[in-house]
């Protein structure tokens, strides 16, 4: 199935810089795949240097992943939830995909170099030994997601990466061992770090708390699989994940938008609803079940609400175009 996304709000589009577009979230404009890379496995890890990212090689984008980077050289400054880090040195990066964020240039200076990789959770389940990344400090919403580094450290983690690249490249057998342990090393060690503080609060803060959640919004969507991670149906849900309180977040969205929290929700998943009911042959219970509803009938009502039609009456009049 193939969904197209909505247009971005004019609040949004000026408020993600072209820095690294590889690293931000589904919100930015998707880059185009280059032939594959040796340094990537399957659909589960990736490890790449900025350059290569920069060049198109690997997918970034993918709203599955979880994403660690060495910044090695350079100056920029990250938009994490709602907060502010300026990152001058080296630095070990951690991000969420459930977690809105965003990098800029200042001004005179040039993009950041180092490594990069992103990697599922379940490819690092059996490492952690259950658990959850989301659970962790590093990628907790109230944790800090930077971790700056002494020169002896990012020597360390310089070799870390380069030799994940080097497991990629080979051709052993189980090389994926290697790499999960790898990568549950570095987790581990960043969590024996200082982290950074935050410098201060982003500015214009109504019109990027908006640009955070409409960013979490999307980066839930397209469904492709009927077994996944919930979706955040509530403006509570999304407060909670963003560290804001919900009648800050109810404000600052209606302020920028002229719509509420609970609209913007509410229209993506009829959205979403309708395009998995014409595209798809999920049933409606498979279906209800994808967007977060614990029962059809709930999910009925909330459709029939919305449209003014059932699921399988607005399914039947899609039938010429439906798979």
């Amino acid at each position: 199935m193939t969904a197209t996304k909505p247009p971005l709000s004019a609040s949004v589009k000026g408020l993600q810089p072209p820095l690294l577009k590889a690293l931000s979230n589904p919100i930015t404009e998707a880059r185009p795949v280059s032939s594959p890379s040796p340094y990537h496995l399957g659909e589960d890890v990736e490890v790449l240097t900025m350059h290569e990212a920069r060049c198109g090689l690997g997918n970034f984008n993918r709203r599955d992943k979880f994403k660690v980077v060495l910044v090695l050289e350079g100056e920029n400054e990250l938009h994490y939830a709602t907060r502010s880090f300026r990152i001058t040195g080296p630095a070990l990066v951690f991000t969420n995909r459930l977690i809105p964020y965003a990098w800029e240039i200042p001004e005179g200076f040039h993009e950041q170099q180092g490594y990069l990789s992103c990697f599922s959770e379940s490819f690092l389940h059996s490492a952690m030994r259950g658990v959850s990344l989301k659970d962790t400090v590093l990628y907790r919403v109230e944790g800090n997601p930077v971790y700056t580094l002494t020169d002896e450290q990012a020597r360390y983690f310089t070799d870390a990466f380069t030799r994940m690249r080097r497991d990629l490249e080979s051709a052993y057998a189980h090389k994926e061992d290697l790499l999960r342990n790898q990568l549950s090393i570095i987790i581990h060690e960043a969590a024996l770090l200082e982290p950074a503080t935050a410098q201060h609060a982003p500015a214009n803060a109504a019109e990027r708390i908006t640009s955070l959640f409409l960013n979490l919004l999307e980066v839930q969507f397209p469904v492709t699989a009927q077994l996944r991670e919930p979706v955040l149906k509530s403006a509570s849900d999304y407060a909670e994940r963003m560290a804001v309180h919900v009648n800050h977040l109810n404000a600052m969205v209606k302020e920028v938008t002229g719509k509420s929290t609970t609209t913007h929700i509410n229209e993506r998943l009829v959205t979403e609803a309708q395009l998995l009911l014409a595209h798809t042959d999920w049933s409606v219970g498979e279906i209800a079940y994808s967007l977060g509803f614990g029962y059809p009938t709930y999910f009925n009502n909330f459709f029939k609400k919305h449209t003014g039609t059932t699921p399988l009456t607005y399914r039947r009049a899609q039938a010429p175009t439906a798979l």
